[in-house]
């Protein structure tokens, strides 16, 4: 299994959305992101767990 960091604009491709959502969703509705340096990365894992518990919604 891949385990790397994601992008805004890989995981915005991953889910069908846009970047505008992504930060919007990491600001409002706690998106698992961490910030390295000036960047948001992402764990796939992380994300695919919190759009299952409704985070996205």
């Amino acid at each position: 299994m891949e385990d790397r960091w994601l992008s805004v604009d890989e995981i915005g491709i991953y889910l069908g959305v846009k970047r505008d959502t992504i930060y919007k969703w990491i600001s409002e509705k706690g998106m698992p992101a961490h910030k390295i340096g000036r960047l948001w990365k992402f764990k796939k894992d992380e994300v695919d767990e919190w759009v299952r518990k409704g985070g996205a919604i």
